[in-house]
């Protein structure tokens, strides 16, 4: 569904800045994966997405989107394609129905199937009750939902997803993520999907592909469980009497599996691939040698350990976890298409 060889965007801020947002992009994504791009604001991910849209054209590379050059057929990419931005997609003062009929009718269809196609999916998506309001009399979800529907309308086999939740409550969060997969999963053939978040309890849930990008490079590619149990590892955390660690984190040392063993006061933790299946040898090799563990706590990690060993810093540090004014890997000043689905900024 998505092909991209060397992509690479650069922005000429002035005649001795040039910005490197995207640097040698190489990524495929089958039909029907859910795909999550996780990176700091600044890795590039809005900005490739911006070129996967045709939105803005790529310095350097190529890239295919359901089988369509984006430079040589971007009018073929945008049928093929449903796109949510960060910014909202409905006018304020416009009502609901009326929003997503609209898009559909840019999109290609006639009138009759708009209508259809908008009163079905504001069924889906809990929006019937406001079909007749006004975009501005919407809470966040809501909105949120609103412009889901109305990239796809025309139901395409892709849909694009830049920080869909930003902003959202828990709950509302939630709501949205359940419609999604839903109507992904409603189709005869599931919809693919390629979102990026800075929620890692989104990626680690619901994608069956994380890729990881810093600096405007992919730097890891692979299922959440495989990137966390090869890059970070479990963690299990063993407490013995006080002067003890040392001989205890002796022998974790060289129990099988262990990657690295550190002490802290009377509290040893063992860096394993497996931290269930290496807890027993642990405290087996503990009772032999005579040293009592008082407290044992196994820890599975996270994506954001994952991006902690890649990086050297915390994911959940470098994120902001609200939606920024412009694109967050492209320089202020830098052109920005209309708040809109991709139809729409065409054709504005």
């Amino acid at each position: 569904m998505i092909r991209t060889r060397g992509l690479t965007k650069d922005f000429v801020v002035s005649r001795t800045e040039t910005v490197h947002a995207v640097r040698g992009i190489s990524l495929d994504v089958e039909p029907g994966e859910l795909v999550a791009v996780l990176g700091p604001n600044g890795a590039g991910k809005t900005t490739t997405l911006r070129m996967l849209t045709t939105l803005i054209p790529p310095t350097a590379g190529t890239a295919e989107v359901a089988g369509h050059d984006v430079v040589a057929h971007p009018d073929r990419v945008r049928s093929a394609i449903g796109y949510v931005g960060q910014g909202g997609a409905a006018g304020a003062s416009q009502r609901v129905r009326d929003e997503v009929m609209t898009q559909g009718e840019i999109d290609g269809l006639d009138r009759r199937t708009a209508r259809r196609r908008a009163d079905e999916l504001l069924e889906v998506l809990d929006l019937a009750d406001q079909a007749g309001r006004k975009v501005e009399s919407l809470s966040g979800g809501q909105r949120r939902r609103l412009d889901v529907a109305m990239g796809l309308v025309h139901t395409p086999p892709l849909l694009i997803l830049d920080e869909p939740s930003t902003g959202l409550d828990p709950h509302n969060r939630a709501n949205l993520w359940d419609h999604i997969l839903r109507m992904r999963t409603a189709s005869r053939e599931p919809m693919t999907i390629v979102l990026t978040t800075h929620y890692l309890d989104e990626a680690d849930t619901f994608a069956e592909r994380v890729v990881v990008v810093d600096h405007g490079q992919v730097i890891a590619d692979d299922t959440a469980d495989a990137l966390k149990a090869e890059l970070a590892g479990d963690r299990v955390a063993l407490r013995v009497a006080p002067g003890d660690a040392g001989k205890l984190a002796t022998l974790a040392e060289r129990a099988p599996g262990t990657r690295s063993v550190a002490i802290d006061g009377d509290r040893v933790e063992v860096r394993t691939a497996d931290g269930p299946g290496a807890t027993p040898g642990l405290l087996r090799a503990a009772d032999a040698a005579g040293l009592a563990v008082t407290r044992v706590d196994v820890t599975r990690p996270t994506l954001d350990d994952v991006f902690l060993s890649l990086t050297g810093r915390s994911l959940r540090e470098t994120a902001v976890a609200t939606a920024p004014d412009l694109s967050d890997d492209e320089p202020a000043g830098t052109p920005t298409a209309p708040a809109t689905s991709t139809r729409k900024e065409v054709l504005a």
